[in-house]
């Protein structure tokens, strides 16, 4: 089973209905939104003058955001049609950005430039069969004393949803929909895999990262999964069995 043709075909259908959904709202990121939320921002400080490469970086929103806050921007993904997209709006908005079209692993493979910054963000290590090839490529990817930060949706909520909490090693194999407003039902095939926050902590020890800090956060930015609220000035919220879920994970690691 190719994952990676299979995976990189849904993701450039989803690509053409991103663009033009209002969950992105790529109109209102043109006249000057920033696409990046508190967690993140708060995380990452300021990243003026610095280098930052931005792992699965769909087609760019993130990346270009960082951009404007003075960072210069690397962005890496599988999607063509999404390359093709952060492209156009790099040359479009004059920011300090370039793209590059890969297979993350492949990306690691070949890649000698070094980082001040690595970032990765929401709903990325579900696509990843293997994280300590993943750790392995961040470390090789940061300069001594660079950051790594991860802003993830918690393993947690797809245990909730009837998916695995441990690695289970063979990929779930599904007909899924997109999660923004816009997709009408229309379906793709994907291959995903369960990853616990044991395993992401674990591959970043073992690639030699020391962890500064590690947080669990109790409200999602995003409207994405069945059964949340929107709780005003926090963001949404799921409540089981009458308590909080945590719904996202944050880390900050760094190279020694």
């Amino acid at each position: 089973m190719d994952y990676i043709e299979i995976n990189k075909q849904a993701w450039d259908k989803r690509t053409a209905v991103h663009f033009e959904s209002q969950f992105y709202d790529v109109p209102g990121f043109l006249d000057g939104k920033s696409s990046l939320n508190p967690i993140e921002l708060a995380q990452l400080g300021e990243v003026q003058g610095k280098s930052l490469l931005h792992l699965q970086c769909h087609f760019g929103l993130d990346s270009l955001s960082w951009s404007r806050l003075g960072a210069s921007v690397t962005g890496v993904d599988l999607s063509s049609r999404a390359i093709e997209k952060a492209r156009w709006l790099a040359d479009k908005l004059r920011l300090d950005a370039r793209f590059i079209e890969s297979d993350l692993y492949q990306f690691g493979q070949h890649n000698e430039q070094e980082f001040d910054l690595v970032f990765s963000s929401y709903g990325a290590l579900c696509w990843l069969p293997d994280l300590d090839a993943w750790a392995s490529l961040i470390a090789k990817a940061l300069k001594p004393q660079g950051e790594f930060h991860l802003v993830e949706f918690h393993p947690i909520v797809d245990l909730l949803s009837g998916y695995a909490y441990f690695p289970q090693g063979q990929g779930d194999v599904e007909q899924e929909g997109t999660y923004t407003e816009n997709c009408q039902g229309e379906k793709s095939t994907t291959v995903c895999w369960s990853h616990s926050l044991s395993e992401v902590l674990t591959a970043l020890l073992k690639a030699g990262l020391t962890l500064l800090e590690v947080n669990e956060h109790a409200y999602s930015p995003y409207n994405c999964f069945e059964g949340l609220e929107y709780v005003e000035g926090q963001g949404y919220q799921m409540i089981h069995q009458g308590q909080q879920v945590p719904l996202v994970y944050s880390i900050k690691a760094q190279k020694g």
